[in-house]
Order: C-alpha cells, then structure tokens, then sequence
C-alpha cells in the first residue's frame, strides 16, 4: 500500500504555560504555543502555508474552544494555502490527520495545529459575573432533551453508566479502574508542567468524592488553560527544519462505523472507538505487541479502559486483569501509559497533549521523565463517547 502517513512528520513542538484559572487571554496562550512550535522547527510566519486546529470557534462552548484557524491566521498575519477547523472530524486528532493530508496531497510544505482550551479560567469568569451565560432559551433537541431534565448534562453521567454496566458484566473492580489515575498521578509527579504532581495512594483515590457513580473524581480530568502547537511538515521538507528530522506516521486509524449516540450502541463500550482501533491495524504491519509506549485518551479513566481493549492490548472484558496492581502499565512496565501524568493529572489538553509527550519521547527530549531504553514506536488516541482517531508514531 502507498500510504499518504509516510509523507509527512511532526518537525516542532510547542506549548504554552499549563495551568489552573491562570486568567489569560486564550489568544495569548494559543500565540505563545504556535511561535514556540515554529521557533522548534526553525521556522518563520512566512514558511507555515497551513493552519488545521479542533474546533475551531464553537459558538457557545465557552473555555471548550480557545481560539479559530481564522483567529490566529489575522493574529500572526499567516497566509495559508490552506486551512481547516471544525467539531466534525475524527476526534481532536483528526486536525493533525488533515494536516497530514493538506501536506501529502501537496497543498502545504509546513502545516500549524493547535489545540487551545481555558475551561478553568471560563468557569472563574463565570462564577464571579465577569462572563455572561449566552446560550438557552428554546425547547432542547437531539440527545439534551432525554439527559437535561434527569440533570444528566455531563459526560461523566453517561460514561459512569457505560462503566457500571461493563464492571456488572466484566468484573472489573474499583481498584482495577483506580490503577490508571494511579498510574498517571505517578508519572505527573515528573512532569514539570503537570496540574497535579503530589503524590496519590489508592485510599486516596478510594475515598475521594463520587462524581458519577463508579466515577470518583480522580477518575476525571482536570480543566485547565493551556494550548500545544505543532509542526507538520512534508517529508521532503523536514532536512530543512531544525532537527534535520522528525517524528513519523505509520498509520492512522479514523473509522466511524458506529452510532454516533451515546446509548444506542455496545453499552460495554464508547462508540467512536471501535472503528478507528480497528482500522489503525490495518494499515501497518506492526502489531500491539510492538508499541514501546501508549498515550491513550483519559477524559474519564473507563475511556482508557476502552482504548486498551479496542487497540488489543487485552482481550474482551480482560481490562482489569491487566491493569490489576499497575505493574504492566507502569514506567518500566510492558506498555508505558500516559507518561506525562495524562488528563487525569497532567491536565485536560484535549487529545493534543497525548501527541506531545509520545513526540517528546520518541525525540529523546522528556528529561527526567524520558522512558529508558529509547522508545521507537508508540500509539495514540482521541476521543469515546464521540467520533475518535488512534495514530501509530515512529522515532527519527
């Protein structure tokens, strides 16, 4: 197969301050990002011909979107060749996939994404009068009307469900679910950018508040301000960036076979999983057993659960085995997850912040929290309970 995943790779890295309730401008953190991934590439405004980023403005979304390609395009006075946002992708991921295509295709030699969030600032501003609400009014449609009136109006009540009906049937414990916010909250603890680094022992976690029953709420993210930037470049451009080379894509995986709803499907499992694990496999030769490492979604430690199993790394319903004490998912363990400490710890940088610490290692760049051995391969993951994307990432 002529696969369009070898024309391009990541070539920079860019992040902004990371943070709770840091009370900036989201424009400010999305410019901070994007100049820190072009200075990473050794490039200027007037070398990136592409912007992609995930959503894009969203009316009423609040701090769930920062910042438009159209935004930053005026900000920085870019003038692409092309230039893409929008809710209808594959997942968070799917901006870098059509990133990966504008640049395969040959419209673009050098494509920016980000990815900017300030949700905790948003709720602040909210809660002391400085924003506004500016949505309601009207009847509900589509999935609201049958989730607002039971007060069903966050993710976590309808992941709980989903959770609960895969530990009745599965025998997954608490415990075993526990391990991966353990396991994150470890590995945060190196991360000098973390939301959360201070140490979490498993009566912690157990004796936490519930959120949505069995979800407590180190089984949730953490809203945060941040925005991380990246570099897309065409193969045959990546000699004249400053590395001299960057981080492959061996395969992409962003099927959508299932209902896009969140209850008319396996009620064991996200949709908006399925599809895109099993399409990754198809387009490589690598197996499961091959990834040095895996970055894999963590709204809610059960979309993790699902990644794990879709992407094969256990069998059906053998998820809590897995994870029982930690050991196989741990630093030094047969498949490091979420090195950077996750969403749970690390901070809720939507999908994008999965990308940038499977970069940063497979680059040899993660200082203190760089995985021993040098890692070659790694997998990663968007989304579950929507459209998601699952991509496979090489080393230099």
């Amino acid at each position: 197969m002529e696969k369009f995943e070898y024309k391009s790779a990541v070539t920079g890295l860019g992040m902004s301050e990371v943070g709770r309730r840091l009370m900036r401008d989201p424009m400010a953190l999305t410019v901070d990002a994007c100049l820190a991934a072009m200075e990473d590439a050794g490039l200027t405004r007037e070398d990136v011909d592409g912007v992609c980023t995930y959503p894009g403005n969203v009316p009423g979304a609040g701090g769930f979107s920062g910042a438009g390609a159209h935004d930053l395009i005026d900000v920085l006075r870019l003038r692409p060749n092309y230039h893409n946002s929008g809710l209808e992708q594959a997942g968070q991921l799917g901006s870098i996939v059509t990133a990966m295509m504008a640049v395969a295709a040959g419209l673009c030699r050098h494509v920016l994404c980000f990815r900017t969030v300030w949700e905790a600032t948003y709720v602040q501003l909210q809660r002391t009068g400085k924003i506004r609400y500016s949505g309601g009014g009207g009847r509900l449609s589509g999935g609201m009307e049958y989730r607002i009136p039971y007060g069903a109006a966050s993710a976590a009540n309808w992941i709980g469900m989903f959770c609960s009906r895969y530990m009745h049937d599965y025998g997954m414990t608490k415990e075993q679910l526990g391990q991966i916010p353990l396991n994150g909250r470890r590995n945060a603890a190196l991360n000098p950018y973390a939301v959360y680094r201070e140490p979490m022992s498993m009566e912690d976690y157990l004796s936490a508040r519930v959120v949505s029953s069995p979800l407590g709420l180190f089984d949730c993210d953490v809203p945060c301000d941040a925005s991380v930037a990246f570099i897309i470049s065409h193969v045959d451009a990546v000699k004249d960036c400053r590395r001299g080379c960057g981080v492959g894509f061996e395969a992409i995986g962003t099927a959508n076979t299932e209902r896009v709803s969140w209850d008319q499907g396996d009620l064991h499992y996200l949709s908006g999983i399925d599809g895109a694990a099993k399409m990754l496999w198809t387009r490589t030769d690598l197996k499961p057993e091959h990834m040095d490492m895996a970055q894999l979604y963590d709204g809610f430690s059960f979309n993790t659960v699902c990644w794990l199993e879709k992407l094969g790394f256990c069998d059906v319903g053998e998820a809590g085995a897995f994870l029982e004490g930690g050991q196989r998912i741990a630093r030094d363990g047969e498949l490091p997850l979420n090195t950077n400490g996750g969403q749970l710890s690390g901070g809720r940088l939507h999908g994008y912040g999965f990308l940038h610490e499977a970069c940063v290692q497979l680059l040899g760049e993660g200082g203190e929290r760089q995985l021993p051995n040098g890692p070659r391969t790694a997998v990663i993951s968007s989304g579950g309970g929507v459209p998601g994307s699952a991509l496979i990432l090489t080393a230099p």
